[in-house]
């Protein structure tokens, strides 16, 4: 019998080639997004890990009035001061005791809450005041006491301060230094150990020509505060250039 004329060819294939070619091209497609998706994620939650830390060690030549400073990428708390030029100040971020930057090594330390101990922070900036905090306890804390003083931890004494005095909560704790100016230190002390934070106390001193260096650290550091004051006076020299 003879085909009929316009009837298919029965030895036509059943998969036409173009369509085998764009299948082929569509699966290509899918796997290089796949690959793709994949390799986004991966440095999208290694960058989520970071949260804005950084475990590079460049060095940024800062310069803050009359002072220069030379600071690892991974000791500066926010991104944007991590730079090398004039600044009107920079925060630091570091463990304690070792006075080390973010690493791998050091990740847990900065990523716990729980652990307020763990660090100290530094603001770095231009001096406005001839006196630092502790030249201040004479001419200004001196008349905001109230009440009797108590003893505090390691040698410190603890002053109450005056309801409309404007530090609030605050105390002041004071230790004699010989010679030099007494130490002084502002706190507000949690009631339990447990509410403490890794900003309860703060001291500010002046360093290098024209420089204020004003450090945080938690209430449960305070009977080490000799050290504390200490190693942040000996950091911020370190990294100041001749």
């Amino acid at each position: 019998m003879t085909a009929r004329q316009g009837a298919p060819d029965d030895h036509a294939p059943l998969i036409n080639p173009r369509f085998l070619y764009k299948l082929t091209a569509i699966a290509v497609v899918l796997a290089v997004l796949t690959a793709l998706i994949s390799l986004g994620g991966k440095w999208y939650g290694a960058t989520l890990s970071l949260a804005g830390h950084t475990t590079s060690t460049e060095i940024n030549d800062i310069f803050i009035g009359q002072d220069h400073l030379r600071l690892a990428s991974n000791t500066i708390r926010f991104e944007e001061q991590r730079q090398t030029g004039i600044a009107e100040r920079v925060d630091l971020y570091l463990t304690w005791p070792h006075m080390a930057g973010y690493s791998d090594e050091t990740r847990q330390l900065f990523d716990d809450v729980n652990r307020p101990d763990a660090l100290i922070f530094l603001q770095i900036s231009q001096s406005t005041m001839s006196r630092d905090m502790s030249g201040r306890v004479e001419p200004i804390y001196r008349h905001l006491f109230e009440g009797e003083p108590q003893p505090g931890p390691a040698g410190l004494t603890l002053h109450h301060m005056k309801q409309n005095s404007g530090y609030g909560e605050e105390m002041l704790l004071t230790a004699p230094r010989g010679a030099e100016a007494p130490f002084a230190v502002r706190c507000i002390i949690p009631t339990s150990p447990k509410d403490a934070t890794s900003a309860d106390c703060q001291r500010d001193i002046h360093i290098g020509k024209d420089l204020v260096v004003l450090y945080r650290f938690s209430s449960q550091l305070l009977p080490q505060w000799q050290a504390i004051d200490g190693a942040v006076v000996k950091f911020v020299n370190e990294h100041l250039a001749p």
